[in-house]
């Protein structure tokens, strides 16, 4: 590491997670999610490293982020999970043969226009809300949209699925009755001869075999994984054989030292005092890189060795971080890890132990890392 901030990108750990969803899905089609810019992991190269290890296809939230992707080299189905909303992204979709996800109505008649944009034969998903309540048809529209698509010379049924609410759960029962509402649904399109297409509902949380949801339907040809990929895990319980390898490191260098009496104050506010003589290591992430106001004298940091604490509050630009031990090598220019490997050996921080103490999800850590916090593509193997 040379920068005062970085990210590094371990491409082989995300092969190796890849490797495993492919285990997990047990010959079924991994969809690897890779929206919101690969959950910050950089969407580009994480795409390419993926279709290089054989995955076909990838998922994306908008037309933009699916057009920059095909842009970048990206050869294999690309699936629209935000669906389409307005000509321009009909467009996109077209040109860059993208395929759009199907909510409603509205969304079917921007797929006809994008496929005109193609040339027709345009690929879509069909999505099932079967209790998310956030996106997808209810069961009765969408197998009237499931009609309009099989009767559509336009558009081509690639996949139906259904998303579930509460995966990460211990507790199974609201996903297996989303499992027996979907499965419902498969048997009205097949009673009226319509062709699924390929079927999936597994997200990272469901997959794990743990789960019990992904083993109870056999009937899925495809599984959705996101978070898994890159590393982390929604809930405790999932990947208790610790298989999951963490794939970005942030890493910043200490911008400044400075030694503390008993009394002295840390940070806006004063919010924190040294109960005696102690060492700040001023660290140049804050929260416009994506380090959480709520993380102040709450979070760690990994630096000279070992597990430091943060104190005071996060600002912008930087945290400060407490080392007590007066035999601590510490110096300005020396690596600290705010999450991942730890940058000079030892075991590191996770994303999730720091989004706990956050009060929040390693979704969010990882997608908040900012744009100034450059991303550095490793490959070790």
């Amino acid at each position: 590491m040379e920068r005062a901030r970085q990210a590094t990108i371990d491409l082989s750990a995300l092969r190796a997670n890849f490797a495993l969803a492919q285990e997990f899905a047990r010959g079924g089609e991994v969809i690897a999610v890779v929206k919101a810019d690969a959950y910050g992991h950089g969407a580009q190269d994480v795409a390419r490293c993926l279709e290089a290890a054989g995955c076909r296809k990838l998922a994306v939230m908008t037309a933009e982020e699916g057009a920059s992707l095909r842009e970048s080299g990206v050869r294999g189905q690309l699936i629209l999970l935000g669906g389409l909303a307005d000509a321009r992204e009909a467009e996109l979709a077209g040109r860059y043969g993208l395929a759009p996800v199907i909510h409603h109505r509205e969304g079917l008649a921007w797929a006809r226009e994008a496929a005109t944009h193609f040339g027709g034969g345009l690929g879509v998903h069909l999505e099932v809300d079967t209790g998310m309540r956030r996106m997808g048809a209810g069961p009765e529209q969408a197998l009237t949209l499931a009609e309009k698509i099989a009767a559509d010379p336009l558009l081509r049924g690639d996949g139906t699925y259904t998303h579930f609410a509460s995966a990460d759960s211990p507790e199974t029962s609201a996903g297996l009755e989303q499992i027996r509402i979907f499965r419902e649904f498969l048997a009205a399109l097949a009673a009226r001869g319509l062709d699924p297409g390929m079927v999936h509902a597994a997200n990272s949380s469901a997959l794990f075999p743990g789960s019990g949801l992904h083993p109870a339907f056999p009937e899925a040809t495809a599984v959705r994984p996101g978070l898994m990929l890159y590393g982390a895990r929604s809930a405790g319980h999932e990947d208790p054989e610790h298989r999951l390898r963490p794939v970005m490191s942030v890493h910043a260098r200490v911008a400044a030292v400075r030694e503390l009496v008993a009394g002295d104050a840390v940070g806006y506010g004063s919010t924190w005092r040294a109960d005696g003589p102690t060492r700040i290591a001023t660290i140049p992430l804050g929260y416009a890189d994506g380090v959480l106001r709520s993380l102040s004298s709450r979070g760690e940091v990994w630096l000279a060795g070992t597990r430091r604490p943060m104190v005071g509050r996060v600002s912008m630009d930087s945290l400060t971080v407490a080392v007590a031990d007066p035999g601590a090598p510490l110096a300005v220019g020396d690596p600290a890890g705010f999450f991942g490997a730890a940058p000079e050996g030892g075991p590191g921080i996770r994303v999730e132990e720091q989004a706990e103490a956050a009060g929040t999800l390693a979704y969010e850590l990882l997608v908040r890392v900012g744009d100034r916090v450059p991303r550095v593509s490793v490959d070790s193997e």
